[in-house]
């Protein structure tokens, strides 16, 4: 054969990396081999031996473009599994197969998907710095077709073709995470403006004080700490901080510390380096580095284990953050918003939080009221709540309120709060007659009241001063016995200070001045 090695690579490198789109790039090889070499097919795959599929990243000519076209995942039999993953993991430059009827396996695959066993087959290896990229497949029809003249020319060019199925690979990686990040802007800014639009009923009646409080420190960049029962609306109010800051442009990431499993919350929060540990294929950014220029909520953030604690603390004072398996620091412009049901002081003392953390966190505390506090916003949230569910679940209009329906909801306790009641208007939604809601059979058993009555059966009544005096107590706790100025419990209450002190003096309230905070 008249050949010209320098020429041949030449022009076969030129077309396989002359194009971005791997399928046109090895047809513009294909039509230029074809003149060399008796060729009918050429397919770039990668086989994964441990799930038995090869994966075709392009394919050109008859047999495999026509039946699988290019870009698809393929599961072979599961016969002659250990046949392929030998001769995948011991495939030497360029092989040649001018007989596959006469090797069991490959019949079998060829017979699988309907393809003609009568041809003659070239694998060459693809490789780059010893790292296994995947094989170039070349086929015609008929047997013995292939010599090894033909294997020695296209040992000579399998580095461009190694190169061009890299490229095509880190493109794919790319174009699937650019996408991903697409999807996840779209979600996020969606996310926001859907919080951003809610309205916050009771504002001007039970949540008064707190939207006052959200007001005063929203357009600082000081943490801030919600405090409040499950089911109050601590990411309602946290989103309505965000959207009222300089921030609102930014992103607002939510994470639920305690729905993250311990042994990944560190990659959740912080991100990864790619092969920091088993299955980390790629590098990925965690929720703090994905707030940057935003804000971050930390819903249950009592629930945080103790070594996330210090990182989260080395966070917040030198604001910069490392993946796991990282050597770089990054720096991260963020504000935090934290939020839990727990008593974190209580779990201080039993060594379950860090202390510096907490003063850390607990710059501009936040009570938010549950519901059997302030009642009055039940007609007000019952309303919205109606009108919010009936238009997701399409009833065309909006039932009315039967007489003495929200009286029976007066009388219940709400110990799930805002949340057991939006999930109560559904339910009586869901069961109306006439388009009629009776909320007459609303409570689980757990929580039964005598609808007749505005007291729940066997309810103990406490005298008035005895629950104000607890209310105090749980006030200055959370503040540390702190009463003036920003953050203390007569702002908390929404009182004058003096007020305060004469109540404290009237129901026997002993002052408790912190050594970090003022009286």
């Amino acid at each position: 054969m008249d050949f010209d090695k320098n020429e041949f690579f030449r022009q076969v490198t030129v077309r396989i990396c002359g194009s971005l789109d791997i399928q046109t790039a090895l047809e513009n090889s294909f039509h230029y081999v074809r003149d060399v070499i008796p060729v009918k097919s050429m397919t770039m795959v990668l086989y994964d031996p441990g799930l038995n599929i090869a994966h075709i990243i392009a394919s050109v000519g008859f047999e495999f473009e026509t039946r699988f076209g290019f870009g698809k995942t393929v599961v072979l039999p599961p016969e002659g599994v250990e046949f392929r993953a030998a001769r995948w993991a011991s495939m030497g430059p360029a092989e040649i197969t001018n007989r596959p009827d006469l090797i069991p396996e490959t019949k079998d695959t060829f017979k699988q998907f309907g393809l003609d066993i009568n041809v003659s087959m070239i694998d060459v290896r693809l490789e780059l710095e010893g790292n296994r990229i995947g094989v170039l497949t070349l086929m015609v029809e008929g047997i013995d077709r292939y010599t090894d003249e033909h294997a020695g020319i296209l040992r000579t060019v399998h580095e461009p073709f190694a190169i061009a199925m890299a490229n095509a690979l880190q493109h794919r990686e790319v174009s699937k995470l650019r996408d991903m990040l697409a999807d996840d802007n779209l979600y996020l800014q969606m996310r926001l403006r859907e919080l951003a639009g809610e309205e916050i009923v009771g504002a001007e009646f039970g949540l008064k004080n707190v939207m006052k409080l959200v007001g005063q420190v929203a357009h600082l960049e000081s943490p801030v700490i919600l405090y409040g029962e499950t089911g109050v609306g601590k990411e309602v109010i946290a989103n309505a901080i965000h959207y009222s800051s300089p921030r609102r442009e930014g992103p607002f990431i939510k994470v639920n510390c305690g729905a993250i499993p311990e042994t990944l919350i560190d990659s959740e929060l912080f991100g990864h380096e790619k092969g920091a540990f088993t299955g980390a294929v790629s590098q990925k950014r965690g929720r703090f580095e994905r707030a940057h220029g935003g804000t971050i909520f930390l819903d249950e953030v009592g629930e945080l284990p103790p070594q996330v604690q210090v990182r989260i603390l080395n966070v917040i004072q030198n604001r910069e953050i490392e993946r796991v398996g990282g050597t770089k620091t990054i720096p991260v412009d963020i504000r935090i918003i934290s939020a839990t049901h727990r008593n974190l002081e209580d779990m201080i003392e039993r060594g379950k939080f860090r202390e510096d953390l907490w003063f850390r966190l607990n710059v501009f505390p936040i009570i938010i009221p549950p519901l059997r506090q302030r009642k009055e916003d039940i007609p007000a949230l019952v309303h919205h709540f109606i009108e919010q569910k009936s238009m997701k679940l399409k009833m065309g209009g909006i039932p009315a309120i039967a007489p003495g329906a929200l009286e029976r909801l007066r009388a219940h306790n709400w110990p799930g709060n805002v949340r057991e009641l939006q999930n109560i208007v559904e339910r009586a939604l869901i069961q109306s007659r006439d388009n009629v809601l009776r909320f007459d059979n609303f409570i689980g058993s757990r929580y039964d009241i005598d609808t007749g009555s505005s007291i729940e059966e066997g309810m103990t009544i406490l005298p008035l001063d005895e629950m104000n005096a607890r209310y105090i107590k749980k006030a200055l706790d959370m503040v540390h016995g702190k009463i003036n100025g920003t953050g203390g419990a007569a702002e908390l209450l929404g009182i004058h200070p003096n007020t305060l002190r004469k109540r404290m003096d009237k129901l026997g309230i002993p002052y408790k001045r912190n050594k970090t905070t003022g009286g």
